[in-house]
């Protein structure tokens, strides 16, 4: 008997609530995004319902806005990603734990290193979301005037996986043998020299750290531009993508997956989660209550701040009650403002009306009840246009707890989406397998 398909679900908790109106709703936790005792207590919750992975994004400035509307943000400030994955390590069991590290601003020996030791102190869940940071304001956090050009910074993320994973690579799996009566703790012969030497990066190696427990921490890749796109089918292992609609989903699975098969990969082994914030009422009318009610919390300033950094340009000088002027191409991210333009095109929206959306949300939206939402997930399932998503919580705790405690056990009646966890390894529950030591394969 063939096994039905099954979703596969990601919990988007940096910054712990997208919408930026999230910390003003009634009962939210408007301190969550810094409070580590109600993280760890969503964490738990999360891997109650079967999550698959708790997903950290990062950002690396404060100072990318004006101060009116900085003010009025709740994601200004965070931990910093490895710190608090590596406490929840320590709360959870079986959850993946999935963090943004930028290959613009970072050493790929701390990075390997890092993402080594979360692999190691989890049991074998850690992942590593690769991004080529955009954001010129994180340059001057790093003495950089001069922000990279958008394709030398895919170069050099290619260029710094292959680093990465070579650096994971150091050691065979039984290089340390330990002998107590010899007294030889590793044996060198299965000790690898890296001694990289590229067009960004010179690195020596080896890794001070043992290969992970999953050989490598699974690779998670996030960008949807023409780069982004291949940069995926060459290294990701899981996608993390917005996609506003079912068609555009379709075409971007379709893509990328295609891409994988051109140059030997199976795509079987890469899982496509776009991003969907989750609204759930006991009837569809209450889940549209609740997401107005939402949107009303959207400051003007917040929208429009939130549509400069989509377009990459300063939005507050055009004519809010006017369409969206034409938007020269910049060396901001690409995809983020295709999508902006595309939407205040299509739905024939002033600048005004684009800022209130993006400034709330303006991706993929799943407001209904579990019965709804199921229906709609399992349709981007079965039809190919994704193989699960990364949930987005309109509000903390209330919206979490409703999908784990309602929807999660609609998707689990239909067949869907698993009761238990599959394995010890975030690997393990995604149904990928283990690489093979590129220097030492016959260890494996």
């Amino acid at each position: 008997m063939i096994r039905q398909k099954q979703l596969h679900l990601g919990a988007f908790m940096r910054p712990a609530t997208i919408h930026t109106g999230a910390w003003r709703y009634p009962g939210a936790w408007s301190d969550v995004n810094f409070n580590f005792q109600k993280l760890r207590q969503l964490a738990r919750k999360l891997e109650a319902g079967k999550f698959d992975a708790f997903f950290m994004a990062d950002h690396m400035a404060v100072l990318n806005m004006p101060f009116k509307t900085l003010r009025r943000s709740h994601t200004a400030t965070s931990f910093e990603p490895f710190t608090l994955l590596s406490a929840l390590a320590a709360s959870t069991e079986h959850i993946g734990l999935a963090a943004t590290a930028s290959t613009t601003f970072d050493a790929p020996y701390h990075i390997a290193r890092r993402f080594a030791s979360l692999d190691h102190i989890s049991g074998g869940r850690a992942a590593w979301n690769i991004v080529t940071t955009s954001n010129p304001d994180a340059a001057l956090n790093f003495g950089i005037t001069e922000h990279m050009e958008h394709s030398a910074r895919y170069r050099r993320a290619r260029e710094f996986y292959d680093v990465v994973t070579g650096l994971w690579d150091s050691w065979a799996d039984d290089a340390f043998i330990r002998d107590v009566e010899s007294g030889v703790f590793f044996d060198p012969d299965k000790m690898h020299v890296l001694d990289h030497h590229g067009e960004f990066l010179n690195v020596r190696g080896p890794l001070n750290i043992a290969r992970p427990i999953q050989g490598w921490p699974v690779i998670v890749q996030a960008g949807a531009s023409e780069a982004g796109r291949q940069l995926a089918a060459e290294t990701a292992e899981l996608v993390f993508t917005a996609q506003p609609t079912i068609e555009a989903g379709r075409k971007f699975y379709a893509d990328v997956k295609n891409r994988m098969t051109l140059i030997g990969r199976n795509p079987k082994y890469l899982k496509v989660l776009p991003a969907c914030l989750v609204v759930v009422g006991d009837t569809i009318d209450e889940a549209r209550r609740k997401r107005a009610l939402l949107d009303t919390f959207v400051h003007e300033d917040s929208g429009i701040a939130s549509l400069s950094i989509s377009l990459g340009c300063d939005a507050s000088k055009f004519d809010l009650d006017a369409p969206l002027p034409e938007i020269p191409e910049t060396n901001a991210g690409k995809s983020s403002r295709e999508k902006t333009i595309e939407i205040a095109h299509r739905e024939g929206l002033t600048v005004r009306q684009l800022a209130q959306r993006i400034g709330g949300h303006m991706g993929l939206s799943m407001v209904g009840t579990p019965a709804s939402i199921a229906d709609t997930m399992q349709e981007w399932l079965e039809t190919e246009a994704s193989d699960g998503f990364t949930i987005q919580f309109p509000y903390l705790p209330e919206g979490l707890f409703d999908f784990v405690d309602h929807v999660v056990p609609e998707l689990q009646r239909r067949g869907l989406f698993r009761r238990e966890y599959e394995g010890a390894t975030l690997r393990e529950n995604l149904g990928l397998p283990r690489p093979e030591n590129r220097f030492f394969p016959s260890s494996l």
